[in-house]
Order: C-alpha cells, then structure tokens, then sequence
C-alpha cells in the first residue's frame, strides 16, 4: 500500500492499544499539528485509523484575579472597612466607609456592586450595613481563584460563571483529538506501507515540462477544522457611531469637535443651568484638580450670560436671582453633554459667527457620576445635534426624529412633555425594546429657550437634542444591559459574535 509521506508517518507513530493525541503524533512525527491532523482525517477515511474527539476547558486567572489574590477582593476590602465604622452595629455612610477602604476607581464599582450579592451586608440611600456573620475568609470566589492559580481544578460551574462574568478568569475551551489504529490498519503495517511520492502544488515549470501527467498529487480535506483565530474588528458602538454620523451627514449636518474636559460655564452656565443645579454639584460632576480653570473665556459673553442668570432677558424677563460666581463658570470639569460644543458653535466662539440655516451635530462621550445599571454608565456616547433656522417648530422636531431613527429601523418613537432649564417646550424620547416589548428612554429635545439664545447673539429658532448611542444599540440589537457591550464588564464573545445590522 502507497500512502502520503504524512500519512506514513501518523501510522507508524499511532497505536492499536492507546489512544494518541494530535500533539503526540506530531511530536514523535516532527509534523505540525495541523499536518498530523489532515493525515489523521484521510486515514481514518480509508478505515485505517479512528480519530475520537473530547473538548477540554481551561481555566485562567487574569491579571486582575491576581491582583485580588495578592491585595484581597475589593468587596472584603469594603466589608473589612465597614466593620471598622460600626456598620455591624448601627448603618455608616457609604462615603466615609468607601473612603476608609482605600478602594479608588473602578474597585470601588466593583466592591458596591458585589457586596449585597454576596451577603456582606446592605447598601440602601447612601448608608451602608455589615453582616457581623459574614465570613469572607470563606469567600467561594476567593477560594476559587487560589485553587486555580495554584493549577488546581474548580468544579463549582457557578462559581466559574460568576468569576467569569467579572472578567476574573479567561475561559478557553479546545477539541483535543486522539488517534487509535484500526485492525485494517494494524493489517496494513504487517504487509508493508511505502510512502508515495505526492505532489502539494503545481508549479508552471510541471505544466511547462509535462511533468504533471507523470507525479501522483496530495489530497487536502477541505471539511477539516482549522485553527480558530479571533482578530480584531471594530466595536460595535464605533460601528454604529460611524454608521450615526454618515446618516447625520446625510441629512445635511456638519461635525462638531470639542474639549472633553471645558469651564463649567460652557457646559452648563450658557445653558442657563443655575449655578446652585443639583446636577451641578461635586456629587455629579467630575472636575479637574490641575488645572482648575480656565483662563479663555470672552468676557463680554461671560458678562451677557450673567445678567441672563440674574435677570433674564427681555422687558419681561426673570431670572434666577440666586448666587453666581464666575470662578465657578471658570472652573474645569469633565463635561457631562455635549451641548458644551453646541453652545461653543452658537456663540461663534468655535468657529466664527454663523448665519442660519445652519445644522450641526456630533457623536462624543460625555462623563456623569450615575449609579451604574442596566441603562446607565460613568461614560457614555452622546448623539448632540440642533437646528438654527427661522421659524422652527415642535414639529420639525419631531419630523426630524422620525426621519433620522428611520434609518435604524426604528419607526415607533413616542414622546412625553419634560422640564429643561435650557429649552422650552421640552420633551423626552422613547422607543419600544423588541425583546422587553419596555419604553426606553433614547434622548431628550426641545427648543433653545430665549436666555440661552439672547446671550448668544442668536435672533432665530434654534431646536436641539442629545440623543443616547449606547440606548440606540438596545433597539437595533436588544441588548438588555449596556454593561454587556461597554465598559469593564463587556461580553467580549457577544461583540465577536454580533453581525452588524445595516
């Protein structure tokens, strides 16, 4: 019997009495394993040889897990805390106790968001609570991890589950192939196997000479698995934010650009936000500590802008009349809109001063200090978008809306009357979650009121919004979580797996 060189080789080394792997052979082989693989397929074609499968799971921690295993969970860390505010005895602000931890960025999330789940104690209106009976030096995940980082084996799957989701551990499954010798083929070694001399490819110096008609060519399995290599693509979110712009684009829109971190007073006092705002507040900001301020600003803006807050604008005007600072307005923070940009563009501080019509948008992050759920992240992309023409309306909003997430597939918006300190009428939008059949809030809207426009120097209509990204991947796709595609947390075989919707 005349078989490929490869083929020769794999039966020589296989066995009738044990099973060998594909990394066997090929090691006794000196073939690749991909080579040792093919010829396993072929032969066992021929009924020479039997090729079983299995798949083996392997089990890593991450760097992050041995991060833990050298400094402790940061949920222990915040129970260990608690326990020395007294929180086993009466509930201790989850500020001081946070503080007292020393867990910083994202440990911190982590910690709050694993320590009710794990029945260290209560966290409920800012007030945190410590089970004097907890025992976390019995900590299951804990535990895992150790076993596992000492190559052990776990076999909770709920504990592997858990540890996976939080991105502790990298879960990699494998087919592991073994290769026994039939009796046809233990019959085919007694009677002797030569090697037959193939040919892999054909070269034009075979067809030149002929020398085709006369060489015998290898057979390639084509059905045969190959290895699996996961490149890269780009983010789902970065799709469909491209995807967002070429449609803005389309309609006739131009592309804002602008500082992430900007003066309060262009990401909330041009925007008539009182400076006394809860949402102004160091709870929901993010501010800068070097620098502080900023020293760019037009004074005679900053001057209309202030008589804004005070007095109003108009005959009929009314403001505020609570405390305004300009160190506040100068003060430097993370903005948490886009509207910082549109107010840049309206004021032709950006770009020179604009004649309307005029149509701009953009597609940025923007940073607020949210408590983190299903619908809500420290970080998010923020679709900001207005119009400035004469004469605009409610309903070109709204048509405008219709026009723009039609593109997406999306045709059934409902809207609900809202209060912005900076519009007026106001409105919020909704759409319908195809898996949860739920309303989303996708944006917000309205009309620039008169205290945001005088200031500026615009005498026209001007209708704008902020639109969520991230809540318009949820109707196009039915995420449920936006944790699973955004952040820490992301579910990196979700956003390998997804095809992209067009």
């Amino acid at each position: 019997m005349k078989l490929p060189e490869s083929q020769v080789a794999v039966l020589q080394a296989a066995s009738a009495n044990d099973a060998r792997s594909i990394e066997q052979l090929a090691a006794e082989t000196d073939l690749k394993p991909e080579t040792v693989t093919g010829a396993a397929f072929e032969l066992e074609s021929a009924g020479l040889v039997t090729v079983e499968e299995s798949t083996d799971q392997t089990v890593t921690p991450t760097e992050e897990a041995r991060e833990y295993l050298r400094d402790g969970l940061p949920e222990v860390g915040l129970y260990e805390a608690a326990l020395d505010a007294g929180a086993d005895a009466d509930p201790a602000q989850m500020g001081q106790v946070i503080g007292q931890s020393g867990l910083e960025g994202p440990q911190v999330d982590i910690a709050l968001s694993n320590y009710a789940r794990k029945g260290y104690g209560t966290i409920e209106s800012g007030d945190i609570t410590a089970d004097p009976d907890a025992d976390p030096e019995s900590d299951a995940e804990y535990a895992a991890l150790a076993a596992l980082d000492a190559g052990e084996s776990v076999e909770d799957e709920n504990v592997l589950e858990q540890l996976e989701s939080r991105g502790l551990v990298a879960i990699s499954e494998s087919t592991v192939r073994s290769v026994t010798l039939t009796d046809e083929g233990v019959t085919a070694m007694m009677e002797g196997v030569e090697t037959a001399e193939t040919v892999g490819q054909l070269t034009p110096e075979m067809l030149t000479s002929g020398e085709w008609r006369d060489v015998e060519f290898a057979e390639y399995n084509v059905e045969a698995d190959a290895e699996r290599i996961d490149g890269g693509k780009t983010h789902i979110l970065r799709q469909t934010a491209n995807r967002v712009k070429d449609t803005l684009v389309g309609m006739g829109f131009e592309e804002m650009e602008g500082p992430h971190a900007d003066a309060d007073f262009w990401i909330n006092d041009a925007l008539f936000m009182p400076q006394d705002h809860p949402a102004r507040t160091h709870w929901d900001r993010f501010a800068l500590s070097n620098p502080t301020e900023i020293d760019d600003l037009p004074e005679d803006l900053v001057g209309r802008v202030e008589d804004a807050h005070h007095n109003g604008v108009g005959e009929d005007g009314e403001g505020y009349h609570s405390p305004w600072s300009e160190d506040f307005a100068r003060a430097i923070a993370l903005r948490g809109h886009t509207t910082s940009l549109s107010m840049r563009y309206l004021s032709g501080h950006e770009v020179g001063e604009l004649e309307p019509p005029q149509r701009f948008f953009s597609v940025e992050k923007v940073y607020r200090n949210d408590t983190l759920d299903p619908t809500h992240l420290l970080e998010f992309f923020q679709i900001e978008g207005w119009v400035m023409a004469e004469d605009l309306s409610v309903r070109d909003l709204m048509g405008t809306f219709e026009e723009f997430y039609e593109q997406f597939g999306i045709t059934d918006l409902e809207y609900k009357p809202h209060y912005n300190p900076y519009t007026e009428p106001s409105f919020e939008l909704f759409g319908e979650h195809p898996t949860t059949g739920e309303l989303v809030e996708v944006g917000n809207s309205g009309m620039f009121r008169e205290e945001v426009l005088r200031p500026l120097g615009v005498d026209c209509d001007v209708m704008a919004w902020g639109l969520s990204l991230e809540r318009l991947l949820m109707l196009m796709y039915g995420f449920e979580d936006i944790r699973d595609i955004h952040g820490t947390l992301a579910d990196l075989e979700l956003l390998r797996e997804t095809e992209v919707l067009h």
